[in-house]
């Protein structure tokens, strides 16, 4: 009696193991980007990386194209975490937004440009 309960036991143990590790490879990949969208309005509030811990509640995936728009057209602002911005060759005018100490300036007037996919070299 008392092996056959643990019998069972270590069988519904291993069942539920087999599970776990079936979910864990089957699980979907994350999107690439995703746009945090406000609670009130429901527009977008910032770009995230889809794997960036900062993405609030309320977020939706979107693709590359997209990210770059709201990026870009839309000044919608990319997280200060993940930097999606960085990661899509998307640059706001480094040079402009330097206020006169020489720290970067969080002034979103400059439109954004997007670089292509080349080495940047930084001249003085």
């Amino acid at each position: 009696m008392c092996l056959e309960r643990i019998d069972r036991r270590i069988a519904y143990v291993q069942k539920r193991q087999a599970e776990e590790e079936h979910g864990r490879r089957n699980r979907p990949r994350p999107p690439d980007w995703v746009v945090e969208l406000s609670r009130a309005t429901g527009e977008p509030l910032q770009v995230h990386d889809g794997e960036c811990g900062m993405k609030g509640k309320r977020h939706r995936a979107i693709s590359r194209d997209e990210a770059r728009r709201l990026l870009t057209t839309d000044a919608v602002p990319a997280c200060p975490f993940c930097h999606p911005d960085t990661q899509l060759r998307i640059i706001t005018g480094l040079a402009a937004r330097r206020d006169r100490s020489g720290r970067a300036s969080n002034d979103r007037s400059i439109p954004p440009a997007i670089v292509p996919n080349r080495r940047l070299v930084m001249t003085a």
